[in-house]
């Protein structure tokens, strides 16, 4: 029997209708963490994420990326909102949170794991130092899925051809108990029908575990674009925890969200410095161009 045949009916319901919702069109998604507000770069990727859906004439949906409580910070998602509001980009469906789909995450490990595609890992992060791949250490130790030593094992997912996806046995529930990044979010991928997923370059090398946790599951992975990213003036990657700017200075020097779509857009040599646009405009203006947006973009 195959894993999809295998697959329960309620977990084989929702990648069909995922699948028949890639039928209708363009679908693409903006998937912050709420670890605090969002910074330029967050804000450029998603605006070229939102141009591209609606130049495609398609769906752009939001999904809150907070299933690792301890990095959530209180009025996070708010702040993601009210920033994307600000700025003109709107969502065509209810947000989607991933703390609130649990109980689907833990259905699709349950079920991998009565296929006897998970095994128990307790390699240690400093096992794991030298490793750009996992090599396969706790692979055939059978060890137990309990406490030991005060710790529970991490879950991989076993992939026989590891080699085809150049990633290792993927990592689909944390030793902490918490259900891991890949696996949610291949899962969400599936079952909201995206299309085409676009994200920052940084995230570009987790690509191939998405799409092995996607191929576990018998089903194919969406087309994957990935925005150049925003760095500072040192050539380093911004980022949240280190304080980079975000809409607030902006919108305490009282400035205007079309400033602010124009800076970001100039970053990416669709318009001219300086420019001075809505995102709306700057769809309009690049649907005459005859520009490929697309164009910008790293695989």
């Amino acid at each position: 029997m195959s894993l999809r045949s295998a697959l329960p009916e309620h977990l084989q319901a929702a990648l069909v209708a995922g699948a028949a919702l890639k039928q209708s069109g363009y679908r693409g998604r903006f998937a912050p963490t709420p670890s605090g507000p969002l910074h330029l770069g967050n804000l450029r990727t998603a605006l070229v994420s939102w141009l591209l859906a609606r130049e495609a004439g398609g769906a752009w949906l939001l999904r809150i990326d907070d299933l690792d409580t301890p990095r959530v910070r209180p009025g996070a998602i708010k702040s993601v909102l009210e920033d994307l509001r600000w700025l003109g980009l709107d969502w065509d469906a209810p947000v989607l949170r991933q703390s609130e789909r649990r109980g689907l995450y833990n259905s699709v490990l349950s079920h991998l794991r009565r296929c006897g595609q998970l095994y128990a890992c307790r390699c240690s992060r400093r096992d794991l130092a030298q490793a750009v791949i996992y090599p396969g250490t706790c692979r055939q130790r059978q060890l137990s899925w309990g406490w030991q030593a005060e710790r529970l094992p991490a879950w991989r997912l076993r992939l026989d051809n590891a080699a085809a996806f150049d990633c290792g046995d993927v990592v689909v529930r944390r030793a902490d108990g918490f259900i891991a990044y890949h696996l949610a979010t291949a899962v969400d991928e599936l079952t909201c029908g995206i299309t085409t997923v676009v994200r920052g370059a940084d995230l570009a090398p987790v690509r191939s575990a998405q799409v092995a946790v996607m191929a576990a599951l018998g089903q194919p992975a969406p087309q994957y674009s990935h925005v150049p990213l925003l760095c500072d003036a040192a050539g380093q990657k911004l980022a949240k925890r280190e304080g980079s700017e975000g809409l607030a200075p902006w919108r305490e020097r009282q400035r205007r969200p079309e400033e602010v779509v124009g800076h970001l857009a100039a970053q990416l040599q669709l318009v001219p410095e300086t420019s001075v646009l809505s995102a709306r405009d700057l769809l309009q203006e690049f649907k005459g161009s005859g520009r490929a947006l697309a164009a910008l973009l790293q695989p």
